[in-house]
């Protein structure tokens, strides 16, 4: 069995200060501290090595029960992170001050217990934590009891009402989490709306009474999820124009209310890179940049300085750069600007997110090919289809293989290619994304490789051109084109030039 390497991966993702932390908490402990030697050899390692552990420690009694001082040591990095964040967290805030209240409270310390509470409910309701906001009012209704039986007697009708208001927003809040569950599951799972399943589920969601109609969000949190849904809705669509409104609803809401926006850091970042990539399908570049600028600084911003939301900032201004230079087809000066990047993402493949991987791998693979440089957008492609993902992006992995077939044409490896074509006809029949559009570009190629002359060539890319035209008015149509313009790279071999001479043309 392979030795588990989740303690390596933690500590990789340790910054200075929290392993600066780790190592003055520990420093405070007596007794033996082999997990310190531990943290420290493989601290240094670039990949988990067991072996080395065992034979760095060999004869050691500790090593002997590796696998639990592994463990202990996870532990301890995991607990030293909630001290290091536990002023920071506002949930992590929240959960002290209950404790607090807890703790006074079983002492018989009521005033100072009241005093506790009346201080986190405000903490609560500035950041809508309605779950922590229930727990405090739970907290006051039993120092009620404690008041009543000293005589003071206070307002109960009050704060029961205030306790329904508190239910009620949470309970609109968990509905609406349902939902833009539902429309996140279609999204990655499937991409852009095409199956008949994937468009009734979206259409579902579009008529619910929380996200058809006027906004029915009892919070500022709430109301952030259903602009949102509603955003990824029109996007799984296709409707660009009602999502970029959307999405800027969104972020209104946050910039007015900047606790929440800090709280909802990742939101926040997600809605930024969504507003980008809806500019940049409608070609409003000059705005799309100024988002883009937005997202570098926003690092500066307080509550976007931590590790998690530096690391995705990064990764979302790569997307956004990389979708850029594809946009306006300056596939050259991309692929230029963009190495750099990209070599920074091979070294942290390990903790990205396999859906962000996928995207900026196919990315480079279009910029490359739109730069001429087929041999390496094939070589991201296949970054891409070579991955054994069964349920994350089925479109984008479909897209993969056509694209393939594209640049293995251009490559002039048609031997492969009669392979290759049926292999992906089965690939997209056994996922159900056999589609009318994906059938003729099959059907297409497959007449194109057999033919030797550049007149019969010419009459079927003629034929090719005639019938995509016709397929991509209609939705499914056009969420494949998306992703890669075969419009235009028929035009390329037609016109006998370049493709990005023919997406500069648009």
């Amino acid at each position: 069995m392979k030795p588990s390497s989740e303690l390596f991966d933690l500590i990789c993702t340790l910054t200075k200060s929290e392993k600066r932390f780790f190592k003055l908490q520990s420093s405070l402990q007596s007794g033996d501290k082999n997990y310190v030697r531990l943290f420290d050899l493989i601290e240094k390692m670039v990949s988990y090595d067991e072996e080395l552990v065992k034979n760095t420690f060999k004869g050691e009694k500790f090593i002997k029960h590796l696998p639990s001082e592994k463990n202990h040591l996870y532990k301890l990095i995991l607990k030293s992170l909630r001290s290091y964040y536990s002023e920071t967290s506002i949930a992590s805030s929240l959960k002290q001050e209950i404790k607090n209240v807890e703790i006074l409270y079983n002492k018989g310390l009521f005033d100072e217990c009241t005093k506790f509470i009346e201080r986190a409910k405000k903490t609560a309701i500035r950041y809508e934590k309605f779950y922590y906001l229930f727990e405090l009012i739970s907290w006051e209704k039993t120092l009620l009891e404690e008041a009543f039986e000293n005589g003071r007697f206070v307002d109960l009708d009050g704060l029961i009402r205030e306790e329904q208001e508190v239910l009620d927003k949470l309970q609109n809040l968990t509905a609406y989490h349902v939902l833009y569950s539902k429309i996140n599951y279609v999204f990655r799972s499937g991409g852009y709306s095409r199956t008949e399943e994937n468009t009734h589920i979206i259409n579902e969601i579009v008529d619910h009474p929380l996200i058809k109609g006027k906004n029915t969000a009892l919070s500022n949190r709430a109301a952030t999820i259903c602009y949102y849904t509603q955003a990824f809705c029109n996007v799984a669509k296709g409707n660009t124009e009602v999502a970029l409104e959307k999405y800027r609803k969104v972020k209104q809401i946050l910039d007015d209310h900047t606790d929440l926006r800090t709280d909802l850091a990742k939101r926040y970042i997600r809605t930024l890179s969504q507003i980008i990539q809806c500019l940049l399908e409608s070609k409003q570049f000059e705005e799309a940049e100024k988002y883009i600028l937005q997202l570098k600084q926003l690092p500066e911003v307080d509550g976007f300085d931590t590790p998690d939301a530096t690391a995705r900032i990064q990764t979302e201004l790569i997307l956004s750069n990389l979708k850029k230079y594809i946009h306006t087809a300056r596939f050259s000066d991309g692929v230029t600007a963009m190495n750099s990047d990209l070599e920074l993402v091979k070294s942290q493949e390990q903790t990205l997110h396999k859906e962000i991987a996928l995207r900026m791998y196919y990315y480079m693979a279009y910029l490359n090919f739109g730069a001429g440089q087929h041999s390496k957008a094939l070589q991201w492609l296949n970054r891409v289809i070579n991955d054994n993902e069964n349920d994350l992006r089925q479109d984008l992995y479909g897209y993969a293989r056509l694209f393939n077939i594209v640049v293995h044409f251009e490559l002039g490896n048609i031997e492969l290619l009669e392979y290759t074509i049926k292999s992906t006809a089965r690939y997209l029949q056994k996922r159900n994304r056999d589609f009318d559009i994906e059938k003729l570009i099959l059907d297409q190629f497959k007449k194109l490789i057999r033919l030797r002359t550049t007149a019969a060539k010419k009459e079927q890319l003629l034929d090719f051109q005639e019938k995509l035209s016709k397929l991509a008015k209609h939705e499914e149509g056009t969420a494949l084109l998306r992703y890669f313009d075969f419009n235009s790279w028929i035009r390329s071999k037609l016109e006998q030039c370049t493709f990005e001479e023919i997406q500069n043309r648009h």
